[in-house]
């Protein structure tokens, strides 16, 4: 596991705005047998801490598994809205895959695909935004929200 250099400041300046910041991963290889659930705990937990998370959900089901809860599905999505009464209109989410983009649009959020060119489709339809990591991302989110849905932190500027 490496977590991308500089992503703690990134998402602790969406915090100091407000923002409720939720991870929602799939985790296959607990069912496919190649990593434990304690394994994959351990690791998601390390994330959650050193991220400053207030939540991370996690998928342990493979695709056969037909859950609610895998992305492309929006399962995870509704369960943390539910808990921490978010309206997701107005909630991002953001991922690099084409999975997350769907259950992102399936939930009702605005989506960003971070495009780091894998080797697989794109999502179709394409998602609101396409950043090419995650200070841009974060720096849209930014942008959006301060500029134009709270334009009042911007004193003496007119907002159009």
């Amino acid at each position: 596991m490496v977590i991308t250099v500089g992503a703690l400041g990134l998402l602790l300046s969406l915090k100091e705005l407000g923002f409720t910041l939720i991870c929602v991963t799939n985790q296959p290889d607990v069912a496919r047998g190649s990593r434990t659930e304690e394994n994959v705990k351990s690791m998601n937990e390390k994330v959650r801490f050193e991220l400053s998370l207030d939540d991370l959900y996690v998928c342990l089901h493979d695709n056969e598994d037909n859950c609610d809860c895998r992305k492309p599905k929006p399962g995870m999505l509704l369960s943390a809205a539910n808990k921490w009464s978010l309206d997701l209109p107005s909630c991002w989410m953001v991922g690099d895959r084409a999975s997350d983009v769907e259950a992102g649009r399936a939930a009702g959020c605005r989506t960003i695909f971070i495009d780091h060119n894998y080797a697989e489709p794109k999502p179709d339809p394409p998602a609101d935004y396409v950043c090419l990591n995650l200070v841009e991302a974060v720096s849209l989110i930014k942008e959006v929200s301060l500029r134009y849905e709270n334009p009042s932190r911007f004193k003496g500027e007119i907002v159009r």
